[in-house]
């Protein structure tokens, strides 16, 4: 049985940036590189969970906020409480559809206001040609609207009946206790902080998160496959890039996997308060970790909320600068197809020669694109793959 999760949770950044224009496709049918790719979808006995894969925007242009992060406990009350505090009242919206447009209406409903979606195969509808799509909305949100624009974006001549009730239930904390200790391999594991003081595996790497509101739990297979690259690049001493950082996840890796230094960028304030507390959490020194929030263009600075231990500050400079003030022995980019292909001279860039350069967040038949982009910047390129995922890794010539 699948679990509510916050869109935030998983969602570091949209593909669709203005969502009035934004065009949905289906990612399992192997969409080329020129169509923008959307979700991957996980398959849960009869129920559907939508996960958004990390992803920086094409049209990067400044930089905001150096970040550090708080070496507070992991008993601290900023920690404890935050990310479990009763939100706001939600709407639980069921949504009557045809089935052959399921998938693609709830990708679509991501990007117009939905916070979670799933879809249950017994759901019993009216009509034996529709499937029902629970989601939720935020309180303040016109659900009419929301659901309008989604079915127009894919084409649908129609709005899908839909019924609204209101839920004060703490949909975050379910999604954060779904969340259990996940075996990347043998000897290393991601556990969550309320089970932290009882490892699995207390001989074992173990990186505790909190997830928060940002993508990177350990869970999937793209994440895995980035964690077990690393742990066979770092041997001792490097600089590590995280290029999309997310919960940190990668950077805290490749610390504790004996890297000197780590950088994580992300455009996703939550992003950087949620790697600056899980920093914290695993007890990393702040001179070895820095955090860097990297604005778009609808959001050109950033003042982070105090009780993170992310600096406030405002600071604007182009991509090159922020991720150019050092060149990597290893750059871990864990985004989706069409950014890493867009993407590929500013990764390259960052990268000394021959350091190691890992590429996932695509499907597999998606490998061929990464490759010919890649090409003329790798040698030795390896791919990994892990369920329908890879990871593409080579050194930069």
């Amino acid at each position: 049985m699948s679990h509510f999760m916050s869109a935030r949770h998983f969602l570091k950044h949209l593909t669709c940036t203005h969502p009035p224009t934004a065009t949905i496709s289906r990612r399992l049918t192997g969409s080329p590189p020129s169509a923008i790719s959307s979700l991957p979808i996980l398959f849960h006995h009869h129920k559907v969970s939508y996960q958004w894969l990390p992803h920086i925007p094409i049209n990067i242009h400044a930089a905001a906020a150096n970040a550090k992060f708080s070496t507070a406990s992991s008993s601290s009350p900023s920690l404890q409480d935050k990310s479990l505090a009763s939100p706001p009242p939600y709407l639980s919206v069921l949504i009557h559809c045809p089935k052959d447009s399921a998938d693609v209406l709830a990708e679509a409903l991501l990007c117009f206001g939905a916070t979670s979606v799933s879809i249950d195969q017994d759901d019993v509808c009216q009509r034996r040609d529709e499937i029902c799509i629970s989601s939720i909305f935020s309180e303040g949100e016109d659900i009419n609207v929301g659901i309008s624009h989604a079915a127009d974006s894919i084409g649908l001549k129609e709005i899908p009946r839909y019924e609204v009730k209101v839920n004060e239930e703490n949909w975050m904390k379910r999604a954060q206790e779904s969340f259990c200790p996940v075996e990347v391999t043998k000897d290393l594991w991601v556990v969550p902080k309320w089970s932290a003081p009882r490892p699995p595996d207390d001989k074992a790497t173990n990186i505790i998160l909190d997830p928060g509101l940002a993508f990177g739990t350990g869970e999937h297979a793209t994440t895995k496959l980035c964690l077990l690259l690393l742990r066979g690049c770092v041997k001792g001493g490097e600089y590590i890039l995280d290029y999309g950082t997310g919960t940190g996840i990668l950077a805290i890796a490749a610390l504790k996997f004996g890297a000197a230094f780590a950088v994580g960028v992300d455009i996703d304030s939550d992003a950087i308060a949620s790697a600056s507390e899980n920093a914290a959490l695993n007890n990393i020194e702040p001179d070895k970790m820095q955090l860097l929030l990297i604005a778009s263009d609808a959001s050109s600075s950033f003042k982070a909320d105090s009780k993170s231990g992310v600096v406030e500050g405002e600071r604007t400079c182009e991509i090159q600068t922020v991720t150019g003030q050092y060149k990597y022995d290893a750059v871990i980019a864990n985004m989706l197809l069409n950014p890493l292909l867009d993407l590929a001279d500013q990764i390259v860039s960052c990268a000394k020669p021959g350091a190691v350069i890992g590429l996932s967040g695509i499907l597999s038949e998606q490998v061929q694109y990464i490759i010919r982009r890649y090409s003329p910047f790798l040698e030795g390129i390896e791919v990994s793959h892990m369920d329908e995922w890879a990871c593409v890794s080579g050194k930069k010539k």
